[in-house]
């Protein structure tokens, strides 16, 4: 269980601000089919994170437990440093255009699949899997944080942007990764 609590709260923390977010807030004005897009989003999530979480499953397989640690460590410092780098999705409503004929489900999947291709939630699911070694509940559990992270911004769109202090969220995001790299570097140590 607490593979899926801790997955859930740092991918939900991590999402705040990032360009899946401004995509789906996109996607939202662009379809204005909340359905269909929160639907695409959640299968999207699954597959990608699915195969990243297999990603840090198989990690385990070629490194010693104490390599790894260290690894895991680095890459969640680095993830919490990340995280403080705030996202721009590149193209804006133009990117969106090409993808439209698609209609609103595939287009939302294959945008929302591919945006999630490298980005630091996608690490992270595979940092969890290695430290947590559980496809399942870090897969379960990283879902659900895109899904609270970026659901509202389907239903509640730029209103909710407005007032949420991203800043302050980004930055608890980062302590959280900052602060869960060092407990493994202490672990490590003793």
């Amino acid at each position: 269980m607490e593979a899926f609590l801790v997955s859930t709260s740092l991918v939900t923390l991590a999402e705040m601000g990032d360009k899946t977010q401004l995509l789906t807030l996109l996607l939202a004005v662009r379809f204005r089919k909340p359905v269909p897009i929160a639907f695409a989003i959640l299968f999207a999530t699954i597959l990608n994170h699915g195969l990243a979480a297999l990603i840090g499953n198989w990690l385990m397989q070629w490194f010693s437990a104490d390599v790894l640690q260290w690894i895991l460590a680095g890459t969640f410092i680095a993830m919490g440093i990340w995280v403080l780098i705030p996202d721009k999705l590149d193209q804006g409503a133009n990117y969106l255009e090409r993808w439209q004929k698609y209609g609103v489900f595939l287009a939302t999947f294959i945008l929302f699949f591919l945006a999630e291709i490298g980005d630091k939630t996608q690490i992270a699911t595979v940092a969890l899997a290695a430290q947590f070694q559980s496809v399942l509940l870090v897969t379960l559990g990283t879902t659900l944080g895109m899904l609270i992270a970026n659901i509202p911004m389907i239903f509640i769109g730029q209103k909710l942007a407005d007032h949420l202090p991203m800043l302050w969220i980004q930055r608890f995001a980062a302590m959280l990764f900052i602060v869960f790299g060092l407990v493994i570097v202490v672990r490590a140590l003793l």
